[in-house]
């Protein structure tokens, strides 16, 4: 991610706000970066954080949608990295929501697309992740 992006910053003060146990902090930061939004790469970032704090799954899931139907318009080539974080949460909400069709759909395509992952912590815990969601659907 573009940490010189007034939207990350937003983003990632959010993150730190939430690690920190200030989730109302977070959850403002994140509308905030939703609000300021200037394109498609930014309401792709915004959306994704939005949708960790809303009240039902549905929005959760209407959130991620947005977070991917956003990256799908944005021509950056870094996009790709975004994707299998992307759709692994949609993947997530459908499991919340009780669509195992869907949620496995979409922790696939998650998993199939974890080589646009860069090296080191993050890519590490989006594979960890993606690789348990699928395990859950393998017993």
């Amino acid at each position: 991610m573009d940490n010189d992006n007034p939207i990350v910053k937003l983003c990632t003060d959010g993150m730190q706000a939430e690690a920190g146990g200030d989730v109302d902090r977070a959850r403002a930061l994140f509308a905030q970066a939703w609000d300021t939004r200037t394109d498609e790469y930014e309401a792709c970032v915004a959306a994704h954080y939005v949708a960790r704090h809303q009240p039902t799954p549905e929005d959760t899931l209407a959130w991620n949608q947005t977070a991917l139907d956003c990256a799908g318009r944005v021509t950056d080539e870094q996009i790709r990295q975004f994707y299998p974080s992307l759709y692994h949460n949609l993947g997530k909400s459908y499991e919340d929501l009780g669509n195992r069709d869907d949620a496995k759909r979409y922790y696939r395509l998650a998993s199939d697309c974890t080589g646009a992952l860069p090296e080191g912590p993050y890519g590490d815990m989006v594979r960890t992740a993606i690789e348990a969601a699928l395990a859950r659907f393998d017993r």
